[in-house]
């Protein structure tokens, strides 16, 4: 392919369809947009009925920075107003059983601290002084306790003595000796030596009580990270949580179960089976628990099911195994006749529910999600007579509440109706196509750009997934939308491996990714140029982790993209397996061995093998604090790349993690990074 110099000339620019939107008067959504942009979650109805309080995250330019805030209406939308305000993080809002207090976490103060409020007066109190910040705290029964999480310090492995500085001196801090197999974990940094433990602490403020021990982690195998809430018992004497408290637990940190720890610190496991068990649920009649997992046989991709078993975990069986989709975030009715979940299927999430004793699944709303990307997410609530709250986003609608019951769904604020409906946005239209290898059928979606011209031929970006085993969907996604209203059509697909298609299009990448998922994605390119508005001499490619791996597999398998865009890729499976945060999970569940012992598998997968194909200029672009793949991946494929004479540019974004959205500012240089690169090679021939 005929290349040319990095420094294409700036007046390019100057004729790129978004300077024509401009000169139009059309307005469109762009980078600069994230600081206006607001997203909603975790809606959650009180126990009458009557109102919700949710959480509005926003940003704020001029400290570079996200807060979040509590907002409360009455359930049909009215009265919307602010609870909380400020620059702060407000989080995890939960009623007390009665109504009459909220708990919430909140950074205030500085640190992040459990806070009450009551809603007739107003009045706030915080309850906890805490070093370690508390996390997914929960409400006894009768309104008089709280229980929580929290990470406790202990001193780690000792193998030297230091003798005491001189009087005056300022030594250097000192070495950390390591000794755990997970040391750091992306989105939190170097993890301190201790374990997650579970506390109660009377409700009005008091002394927290540690109930569990030992060295283990209550509620995830990661230091401090809390993913698993605990669940009172409805006669509240005791509290169900999930860990591994199994003596393999750092090499087999999938296997959880659920278990049925007493106030006094006595604890059983519920469950008993070699895979995970967890997002319990117990019934309000105190009759059932819920919960989900798998029998784990090391799979890439395994579905997460539903099972239901009697309250002492007796009687265990799978509910709607016929479903063959993931589930999660369980929730009971309050009259315990309904357990309510959530599941993505094609692309589109679902709330639905089942009764004790049925497998038949009753979906009563779709669309949930409101991360601002194509991927999934959103929460969702119950309350009584049937009713729930969601978070619901669309290919149009960013990030809203909404609120359901049996007879439909009507969505109840607007969030952002002050920046969306003044912008002329893409279309967006849904795509199928068979896959060039098999004739698998694909699915996929395109982002046109606003005041789409059919008559015109423009250039196409290749957008894809991480995960691997993730999906993209028809929802909102400010990157996108923004690329497209650069001018480019967006094409972004869900290849074999991705999730919400069943567990076996799921394990058609099991020991061989990336694979056969490039032809999916190729054919996908052509079945797009097919409909005749794509110029097939400018294509561009581009993907953040998952997706990294696979635009940079994709440039050693073809020289058809003008340009690409490497967004925090692995490029050598090998160094990756033991330099990430998941060693476990890559090594056990994504090769057929330890790389020591198959290091051939690991390199014919690995991108840095088909370097020595690529022609294509190539931008790679990481965050400098990303533990998930580090930049000593990126820094490989671009010295690589340089070595190999291709124009190439490393894009190092201080002080971000996995994912790039920690701060406003650089996902807007994200962006922009993306865009800018290609508009370097806009109207060049190939």
């Amino acid at each position: 392919m005929k290349r040319f110099s990095l420094f294409a000339s700036a007046a390019l620019a100057l004729t790129t369809p978004l300077a024509l939107n401009a000169q139009q008067g059309m307005d469109v959504l762009t980078a600069e947009d994230v600081f206006d942009l607001e997203f909603v979650s975790d809606p959650q109805i009180s126990p009458d009925g009557s109102q919700i309080v949710f959480v509005r995250q926003w940003s704020d330019a001029q400290t570079d920075r996200n807060y979040s805030n509590l907002w409360i209406m009455d359930r049909g939308g009215a009265d919307l107003r602010p609870l909380t305000s400020g620059k702060q993080s407000d989080s995890w809002p939960r009623w007390s059983p009665d109504g009459n207090r909220l708990l919430y976490i909140s950074d205030m103060t500085g640190s992040a601290q459990l806070h009450t409020r009551w809603m007739d007066t107003g009045a706030t109190n915080q309850i906890t002084n805490l070093v370690e910040a508390p996390r997914v705290p929960a409400w006894s029964p009768d309104g008089s306790r709280i229980v929580f999480s929290s990470f406790v310090p202990e001193a780690g492995m000792q193998l030297i003595s230091m003798p005491e500085p001189p009087e005056g001196a300022e030594w250097a801090e000192p070495a950390r000796v390591i000794h755990e197999l997970v040391h750091r974990f992306d989105g939190t940094g170097d993890l301190e030596h201790g374990f997650t433990h579970l506390f109660v602490m009377p409700s009005e403020g008091g002394t927290p009580r540690q109930i569990t021990s030992g060295s283990f982690h209550h509620g995830g195998y990661v230091g401090r990270s809390g993913r698993g809430r605990p669940v009172w018992s409805p006669d509240g004497e005791s509290v169900l949580i999930e860990a591994n408290r199994h003596p393999d637990w750092e090499l087999e940190n999938r296997n959880t179960e659920v278990y049925e720890v007493s106030l006094d610190g006595e604890i059983r496991a519920l469950t008993d089976r070699k895979g995970p068990d967890g997002g319990v649920a117990v019934s309000p009649d105190g009759r059932w628990i819920a919960y989900t997992g798998f029998d784990d046989r090391y799979q890439g991709y395994q579905v997460t099911g539903l099972y239901m078993a009697n309250r002492d975990g007796s009687g265990a069986r799978q509910v709607a195994a016929q479903l063959d989709r993931t589930v999660g975030g369980l929730a009971w009715s309050p009259d315990s006749d309904r357990l309510y979940f959530s599941y993505a299927d094609m692309g589109n999430t679902k709330v639905a529910y089942v009764e004790p004793g049925s497998d038949e699944v009753h979906v009563v709303a779709g669309n949930m999600g409101g991360s601002g990307s194509a991927y999934g997410g959103g929460s969702f609530s119950v309350g009584p007579g049937g009713t729930f709250a969601y978070t619901v986003s669309t290919p149009t609608m960013l990030s809203e509440v909404a609120v359901g019951a049996d007879r439909g769904v009507r969505v109840v604020t607007s969030v952002n109706e002050d920046v969306l409906a003044h912008k002329t946005l893409g279309e967006v239209e849904e795509l199928w196509w068979p896959s060039s290898h098999d004739g698998l059928d694909i699915h996929g979606w395109i982002i046109k750009p606003p005041g789409f011209d059919p008559a015109r031929r423009y250039p196409l970006i290749l957008e894809i997934h991480g995960g691997p085993f993730a999906n993209y969907g028809d929802r909102f996604d400010i990157e996108k939308q923004s690329m497209a209203s650069a001018g480019y059509v967006v094409l972004y697909t869900n290849p074999r491996g991705s999730t919400s298609y069943g567990e076996e299009f799921g394990n058609l990448i099991h020991h061989s990714y990336p694979g056969n998922d490039y032809f999916d994605l190729d054919s996908g390119v052509d079945a797009v140029i097919e409909l005749g508005y794509v110029d097939p001499e400018q294509l561009y490619i581009t993907g953040g982790s998952g997706g990294g791996v696979l635009s940079s597999w994709s440039i050693g398998k073809t020289d058809r993209y003008n340009a690409a865009a490497v967004l925090y890729p692995v490029i050598n499976w090998y160094s990756f397996a033991v330099s990430s945060d998941i060693p476990v999970t890559v090594a056990k569940y994504w090769f057929r061995a330890m790389p020591w012992e198959d290091p051939e598998h690991y390199m014919e997968r690995s991108s840095i093998s088909l370097v020595g194909n690529v022609t294509t200029p190539t931008m790679v672009l990481t965050g400098i604090e990303d533990y998930r793949t580090p930049m000593s991946e990126s820094d490989q494929y671009f010295q690589a790349l340089k070595l190999k004479g291709v124009e190439a540019v490393l894009v190092k974004v201080p002080g971000e993690s996995h994912g790039l959205r920690d701060r406003p500012s650089h996902f807007m240089q994200k962006i922009k990074y993306i865009v800018g690169w290609f508009d370097r090679y806009r109207g060049m021939a190939s």
